[in-house]
C-alpha cells in the first residue's frame, strides 16, 4: 500500500494554507503524505470516510491541566481527547520545576496523545486545588524561584513551550504583583513566553498588563468582573488595547469561571476576538461549564464568531504561540494529526462561567481523530454525550457552581 491512512471525502479547513475544499488526506509513516481532491482508497490500507465533515488539523488545547493523578486537579488526557478533537494538550502550569519530572515521566511519556507544558514558577506547582481546599501556589515567595524554573525548562526543552504564573488574589494572596515578575524573570533568562492568569485584584489587570511582552499570553481575556477587560458600560479598557497592539496573545482559557458572555459580546464587538480558544479543562470543568475545546469553539461561534477563525483559532495561533509550526496545519510533510468534526444541528443551550444562558442551533462534536497516522474514533455514545451536555444546562444548577468556584478558581 502507498498509504497506511486515507481520510476521505470531507471538507478540508486549513486555515495556514487558506484551504476550504473538499480534498482527501492521505498519511505514511506518521506524516501527511498527499492531499488531493480524489485519492484512491484502494492506495491506503486504512480509510476513513469524511463525507458531510469537517477535516482540520488536529486541535491544539493551548491551556489545559491534565497531570492525571499527580495533580488533585488533573483529567486524563487520553480519555478526553477523541471526544475533543484534540491531538495536543498543552498543560498550563499544573507542574513546577519541583514535579515536573514526575508529570514527564509518569503522564506525558505513557500518553498516546502529545502533551506539552508550561512550567509553574511555584516550585511545587497547582498543589491546593479541590472542591474544599484553595491554597494559592504564589502565596509564598519561598516557592518562586526563577533559577529552578530556568533549570527545568532547560532540562526539559523538547515539552517545555514557556512559563506559567497565576496572579491574583486566590492564587497569590498578598504576593501582589511579585509572582508576575519572578515569572517574567524567569521567562527571559529561558528565552520563553509567560503565560499570565489573571482572578480577581491584588494584582489589578492594570498592573499585570504593560508587563506581558510580544508573544505573552493573557490568558482567560474574556473573565468576569472583577479585573475584567472592558468597564461596565461594555467599552473595553484601554489597556487591553494597548496589550492587542503590543503584541499580548489573548487566549480564552474556559475553565469554572473564567468566561462571561458579556464581556465577550463587547470584546468581540469592538473587534477583539480571542487569538487563541482554550478550555483550561481540569477536574472541576470538565463536566461543565468548560467541558472541553469543542464546546468553547462552539460557544464563540454562537456568538458570531466565523467557523474558519474559530478553527485557526484552536490550530494555526495556538502552535504559533508555542513556536511549533509543525502543528496546528496539514501539508504534505506535516504532522499527520487530523480532527474530523461535524456541525451538528439542534438546539443547544451553552452557560458561561457565571451562570448566563445562550442558545444556539449547531455546535461542534468530533467523529474522531488522527495522531502520527492512527485513527482513534470518538467511541463515546452520541446520544450519552448529549444527555451529559444538555445536563449541564440546568440553569440553576450553573450558578450555584459558579458562584461556588467561580471567584476562586480558574
Amino acid at each position: 500500500m502507498q498509504f497506511d491512512l486515507l481520510v476521505k471525502g470531507g471538507r478540508l479547513i486549513d486555515p495556514v494554507s487558506g484551504v476550504d475544499a473538499l480534498r482527501d488526506v492521505a498519511i505514511a509513516n506518521g506524516r501527511v503524505a498527499a492531499i488531493d481532491a480524489d485519492i484512491p482508497a484502494a492506495s491506503a490500507a486504512q480509510t476513513v470516510h469524511a463525507t458531510g465533515c469537517i477535516v482540520a488539523p488536529g486541535l491544539v488545547d493551548l491551556h489545559s491541566h491534565v497531570y492525571w493523578g499527580g495533580t488533585s486537579l488533573g483529567v486524563d488526557a487520553d480519555r478526553l481527547a477523541a471526544k475533543s478533537g484534540t491531538t495536543t494538550f498543552i498543560d498550563a502550569g499544573s507542574a513546577g520545576a519541583g514535579n515536573f519530572l514526575g508529570f514527564r515521566r509518569h503522564v506525558m511519556e505513557r500518553s498516546k496523545v502529545r502533551i506539552l507544558a508550561y512550567v509553574n514558577i511555584s516550585f511545587a506547582g497547582i498543589f491546593g486545588f479541590s472542591q474544599t481546599v484553595s491554597v494559592g501556589e504564589c502565596g509564598d515567595l519561598r516557592l518562586c524561584e526563577p533559577r529552578e524554573v530556568v533549570a527545568a525548562a532547560r532540562e526539559h526543552a523538547d515539552v517545555v513551550v514557556g512559563v506559567k504564573v497565576r496572579s491574583g488574589k486566590h492564587a497569590g494572596g498578598t504576593s501582589g504583583i511579585a509572582p508576575v515578575d519572578l515569572a517574567l524573570e524567569a521567562a527571559d533568562r529561558a528565552g520563553l513566553p509567560l503565560m499570565a492568569h489573571i482572578d480577581e485584584p491584588p494584582p489589578g489587570r492594570s498592573e499585570v498588563l504593560p508587563r506581558l511582552r510580544r508573544g505573552d499570553i493573557l490568558t482567560h481575556c474574556f473573565r468576569p468582573f472583577p479585573n475584567a477587560p472592558v468597564f461596565a458600560s461594555g467599552m473595553v479598557r484601554p489597556d487591553m488595547r494597548l496589550a492587542r497592539e503590543r503584541g499580548v496573545i489573548f487566549d480564552l482559557g474556559h475553565g469554572m469561571g473564567s468566561f462571561d458572555f458579556d464581556v465577550a459580546r463587547a470584546m468581540l464587538a469592538e473587534g477583539l476576538a480571542p487569538d487563541v480558544i482554550s478550555s483550561d479543562v481540569h477536574l472541576y470543568c470538565v463536566d461543565g461549564p468548560a467541558f472541553d475545546i469543542l464546546v468553547c469553539m462552539s460557544k464563540l461561534m454562537a456568538l458570531g464568531m466565523p467557523l474558519v477563525e474559530v478553527l485557526r483559532a484552536a490550530t494555526q495561533a495556538p502552535a504559533q504561540a508555542i513556536a511549533r509550526p509543525d502543528l496546528g496545519t496539514l501539508a504534505v510533510g506535516t504532522v499527520g494529526d487530523v480532527a474530523v468534526l461535524r456541525q451538528r444541528s439542534g438546539r443547544f443551550t451553552f452557560i458561561d462561567a457565571v451562570g448566563a444562558s445562550l442558545t444556539a442551533d449547531q455546535r461542534l462534536v468530533s467523529e474522531g481523530i488522527v495522531i502520527g497516522g492512527t485513527w482513534w474514533p470518538n467511541e463515546a455514545a452520541d446520544h450519552d454525550e448529549t444527555e451529559r451536555f444538555e445536563a449541564h444546562a440546568d440553569h440553576t444548577h450553573v450558578e450555584v457552581a459558579a458562584r461556588h468556584f467561580g471567584h476562586r478558581h480558574e
